[in-house]
């Protein structure tokens, strides 16, 4: 018997649908499974909901939906080492490999061993405030920290206007960008907003770390590609203050003088996978590449 949790897209019908038949068939397979509050909800089984976070750590982790309920689902269980399964009910999909046709055989054969897992890299991110900021906590190293899969952004929070942020790496001040934000991306976050920003496609098993300036206002505006364990210090230096983000959600905002620590995380994430397509085909698909 294995406890599986079910992190679904609670707003697609298919999803809602997809999660509902999982969850039939893993409890008359004598599985243990838990939901999310909404996607409880979402089913009809509210008594299976889980609390966040997550108290006792499942063995599998089923994502139900696009790339964002992906990123939630890694959010939850990716610092425990445990697996997730993706399943594409989304758009692109670009992180979910199966099909809501083959959902409970993808299942049992992912509970049976019988699938594979690719090990991803994740980033980090940890805010030290400017010294006397903040009254009641004046020390600028006890700092939030969030982890991602994807990325880490700073970017303007104003309208019409850049922000100047000064990037350190290694302790070793590199460059003072002019620019809409800057993307540090792992490989998997390549193909996300790094992308769309310019950056370059990365295979996901690669271990590296990349930062890429979004509208720079300068005449270096190449991203880098840069080894896994750098540190990239990315300080406020303009008046105007920037929002960071981590893989899409709003972190904190960060004033002048505040510093944003990029850093490889301390775990891995795990993709369950069925070692079918490489990663060349993948793009491939997804990107709607054809032949000539």
């Amino acid at each position: 018997m294995s406890a599986v949790l079910i992190v679904a897209h609670a707003e697609r019908a298919e999803a809602v649908s997809a999660s509902k038949r999982l969850v039939d068939w893993l409890e008359s397979e004598g599985h243990t499974v838990e939901l999310g509050r909404v996607e409880a909800s979402a089913i009809g089984r509210s008594e299976l909901a889980a609390d966040e976070p997550i108290g006792t750590m499942p063995d599998l982790a089923v994502s139900v939906g696009g790339d964002g309920t992906m990123l939630r689902s890694f959010d939850l269980v990716a610092a425990a080492g445990v697996p997730v399964l993706g399943v594409n009910v989304g758009h692109l999909g670009y992180l979910t490999e199966f099909e809501p046709a083959q959902l409970t055989e993808t299942v049992a054969a992912a509970l049976e061993g019988a699938l594979g897992i690719s090990v991803r890299m994740m980033v980090s991110a940890t805010v030290r405030r400017r010294p006397g900021e903040d009254p009641d906590d004046p020390d600028p190293h006890d700092a939030d920290t969030w982890t991602g899969l994807n990325e880490v952004v700073l970017e303007k929070r104003d309208p019409g206007h850049t922000v100047r942020l000064e990037v350190w790496l290694d302790g070793d001040m590199f460059a003072t960008y002019a620019a809409d934000g800057l993307i540090v991306s792992t490989p998997t976050g390549s193909t996300a907003y790094s992308l769309s920003a310019g950056g370059a496609v990365v295979a996901p098993t690669h271990s590296s770390l990349q930062v890429t300036p979004v509208a720079p206002h300068m005449l270096f505006d190449r991203s880098l590609l840069l080894p896994p364990d750098t540190e990239i210090g990315i300080r406020v230096v303009s008046e105007r203050p920037a929002l960071a983000a981590v893989d899409g959600r709003s972190a904190t905002m960060l004033q002048t003088g505040d510093e944003l620590v990029v850093t490889r995380a301390p775990y891995e994430a795990q993709f369950v996978t069925a070692g079918g397509d490489s990663f060349h085909r993948v793009l491939k698909h997804k990107f709607g590449l054809k032949d000539r």
